[in-house]
């Protein structure tokens, strides 16, 4: 989330910004764990992320950390996980029978 709009990253320098609160937080060991872009919606700013399931707290924990892109406040909202990409296809909750 930019709360303040303005220019919006594109995949390369979302990318970048994970490694970066990786390394801001957890150092060079952080910012060498695998993390792939899957999906990422400019419009929307939300992606899919994928990472090792022994990598998963350090992520989150670095971009629940991360308060600022290029010195305007940001926020990441972690709004699914999951050990199979399949289930973060559709939602059971909105389900319609």
């Amino acid at each position: 989330e930019l709360p303040d709009g303005g220019a919006r990253p594109n995949v390369a320098q979302f990318k970048q910004l994970v490694v970066s609160a990786l390394r801001e937080l957890h150092g060079e060991v952080g910012a060498a764990l695998p993390v792939d872009v899957l999906t990422y919606e400019e419009k929307t700013l939300s992606a899919i992320l994928r990472v090792i399931s022994s990598g998963l707290v350090k992520l989150w924990s670095a971009l629940t950390l991360l308060g600022f892109y290029q010195n305007r406040r940001c926020a990441f909202r972690v709004l699914q996980t999951s050990p199979f990409l399949l289930a973060l296809s559709g939602n059971s909750r909105e389900l319609v029978l």
